[in-house]
C-alpha cells in the first residue's frame, strides 16, 4: 500500500481505483456568484484502496474544497460508493471533513442527507461494516447524516464536531458555544465518538475497526487481577460480600484477560464497556460491566449503559459476530435522574435486543448479578457463573427493605435467596460454574460455548427452568 499527503499533511491511502471522478453539479439554483466546481475540484472523492488487512472502499471529504460541503455531485459519489461497496462485499472507510450541506445548491443539496443515510442503511442490511474518522472540521448535514451512522466512529483531537458550527450557534442562540463544547474531546467524553485518533494513526485505526484485531485492551492502573483460588464462603451473606470484594476483578478486567484485541465502542456510562474484540484469533462483540468505575466498586448501570449494549448487540447481529457479556453489578441505577432517562424502558429494550439475536451468545457472571440490571445482560444461550459469584432477584439490602421494611435483615434474606453459584446450578438457572482464579479454564469454557451454542438455547433453558417449578393442578381440581 502507498500513501499520499493531502491538503493538511494527512497520510491518505492511494486509491487503486477512483470512482465517478467525472461527476459534477449542474448548479441547480443558478445561485448568484456560485460556479459549480469542476469534477476534479469536488469536495469528495471515492474509490478502492488496499489496506494491509484487506481492500477498503474509501470516501474522503476535503475541507479545502468548498468547505467539504455536500452538494448533488458529492452526494451522488457517496451514494454510489456505498452501493458499490455492497455489490462488491467490501467494508467502507471514510475520512470526513465538512461544513455540511452546500447552501448554494439549496434543497437539492439537503436531500443528499436522506439519500446518503439510505445508502448506509442498504450497506447495513448487507452485513458490511463502516468506520469513519471525523477530521477538522465536521458539522452540519454531513455529520447529521451518513457520517454519524458509522458502526465505529473516531475523531481527530482538536477538531470542531457538532450539528451546527459555532457561527450558526451564535446566530441562533445569541452567543458562541463555550470552549469545551463542539469539540472532538467533548464528543468523546459524552460517548458520541468511540476514539480520539491523531492524523498519523487514522489508517491504522480504520483497519483495526474494520478488520481487527486492534491493540490489546489497556486497563487503568491499579486494577485487581485474579488471585489464586480461595474457598468460597459457605454462608450466602458472606458469599455476597466475597463477590463484592473491591479486590476482585470485574468485567473489564476479565475482558482484558480473555481477549487479545479490542476496538472500543464507547457509550455514556463508564459502568458498561463494549468492544469489537478478538479471542483466539476470532472476532466477537464483548459487553462488560465495570463495577470499579466508581471509587466504591459498586457502580450501578445507567440508562446510557443499556443503550450501549443495545448498540453492540445490533452491530453483532449485522456483522454476524458472536456475543460475550461479562456481568458484575449491584443492579441498575434507580435514582431520579435514571428514572427520568427511562431506565426501565432501556432494560426492556436490552432484553428485546438480545432476544432477537441469531448469533451465539454467552454470559459469565464474574462477581455480583443484581436484579433486572444484570438479567438484561444474562439472556444468553449459555450462562456461566464464576464459583465466587452470586446472582439474585434483588440485592439483599433493598430486598430486605421491601419485604421486612428493615435493610438490616439483608443477611437473613440472602440465606433465603439461594443466590450462590452452586445453588443456582442446582436450580438449573445456569449451565455451569467456572473456577474463579483460573483464566485458562474460563477462557476455554467461553470459547467452547461460543463455538457450540445454538441461538435460541436461552429460551429453551429458561422455559425448562420455569416449567419445572410450576405447581401441577391436583386431581381434586380437575373439572368433571
Amino acid at each position: 500500500m502507498t500513501v499520499e499527503r493531502n491538503h493538511v499533511g494527512l497520510s491518505m491511502p492511494s486509491l487503486t481505483h477512483e470512482w465517478d471522478a467525472d461527476l459534477a453539479s449542474a448548479n441547480p439554483l443558478r445561485f448568484p456568484g456560485y460556479d459549480a466546481p469542476a469534477p476534479q475540484d469536488e469536495s469528495v472523492r471515492t474509490g478502492v484502496a488496499e489496506h494491509p488487512r484487506g481492500p477498503l472502499v474509501v470516501i474522503e471529504c476535503r475541507f479545502d474544497r468548498h468547505g467539504g460541503t455536500m452538494g448533488v455531485a458529492a452526494g451522488e459519489r457517496i451514494v454510489r460508493a456505498f452501493d458499490r461497496a455492497r455489490e462488491e462485499r467490501l467494508p467502507v472507510a471514510a475520512f470526513v471533513a465538512s461544513g455540511g450541506a452546500r447552501l448554494q445548491e439549496g434543497l437539492v443539496s439537503l436531500t443528499q442527507m436522506a439519500r446518503t443515510a439510505g445508502a448506509v442503511g442498504r450497506l447495513r442490511r448487507a452485513g458490511l461494516p463502516f468506520a469513519a474518522v471525523l477530521r477538522p472540521h465536521t458539522t452540519g448535514g454531513v455529520y447529521a447524516s451518513w457520517a454519524s451512522l458509522a458502526d465505529v466512529l473516531a475523531a481527530e483531537p482538536g477538531a470542531t464536531i457538532g450539528f451546527a458550527g459555532p457561527r450558526v450557534v451564535a446566530q441562533v442562540t445569541g452567543s458562541f458555544p463555550p470552549a469545551d463544547s463542539h469539540t472532538a474531546q467533548a464528543a468523546h467524553t459524552q460517548g458520541r465518538v468511540d476514539a480520539l485518533v491523531g492524523p498519523e494513526a487514522h489508517w491504522v485505526w480504520l483497519g483495526d475497526a474494520l478488520y481487527g484485531p486492534g491493540p490489546a485492551l489497556r486497563l487503568p492502573p491499579g486494577r485487581p487481577l485474579p488471585a489464586p483460588r480461595k474457598p468460597v464462603p459457605r454462608d450466602p451473606w458472606a458469599a455476597v460480600l466475597h463477590a463484592r470484594d473491591p479486590r476482585r476483578p470485574s468485567g473489564l478486567e476479565w475482558s482484558a484477560l480473555l481477549t487479545e484485541g479490542w476496538v472500543e465502542l464507547r457509550g455514556g456510562d463508564p459502568a458498561v464497556r463494549a468492544g469489537l474484540a478478538v479471542m483466539a484469533g476470532e472476532r466477537l462483540v464483548v459487553v462488560a460491566m465495570d463495577r470499579h468505575s466508581r471509587p466504591d466498586a459498586a457502580a450501578r448501570v445507567l440508562p446510557a449503559g443499556f443503550r450501549l449494549a443495545q448498540r453492540a448487540f445490533d452491530l453483532a447481529e449485522r456483522l454476524r459476530l458472536p456475543v460475550l457479556t461479562l456481568i458484575d453489578t449491584p443492579g441498575a441505577e434507580p435514582g431520579p435522574a435514571a428514572e427520568a432517562d427511562g431506565v426501565a424502558g432501556e432494560i426492556a429494550r436490552t432484553l428485546l435486543a438480545m432476544s432477537g439475536l441469531t448469533v451465539p451468545t454467552v454470559a459469565v457472571c464474574v462477581g455480583e448479578g443484581g436484579s433486572g440490571g444484570a438479567m438484561a445482560f444474562a439472556y444468553t444461550d449459555r450462562l456461566f457463573l464464576l464459583e465466587g459469584s452470586v446472582f439474585s432477584v434483588i440485592g439483599p439490602e433493598p430486598g430486605a427493605a421491601v419485604l421486612f421494611r428493615d435493610a438490616s435483615r439483608a443477611a437473613e434474606l440472602a440465606r433465603s435467596f439461594r443466590l450462590t453459584a452452586v445453588e443456582l446450578a442446582r436450580l438449573g438457572v445456569v449451565d455451569d460454574v467456572l473456577p474463579d482464579g483460573d483464566v485458562g479454564a474460563v477462557r476455554s469454557a467461553v470459547l467452547v460455548a461460543l463455538r457450540e451454542a445454538h441461538p435460541g438455547e436461552r429460551d429453551a433453558r429458561m422455559d425448562r427452568l420455569a416449567r419445572s417449578h410450576l405447581r401441577r393442578p391436583s386431581m381434586m381440581c380437575r373439572p368433571e
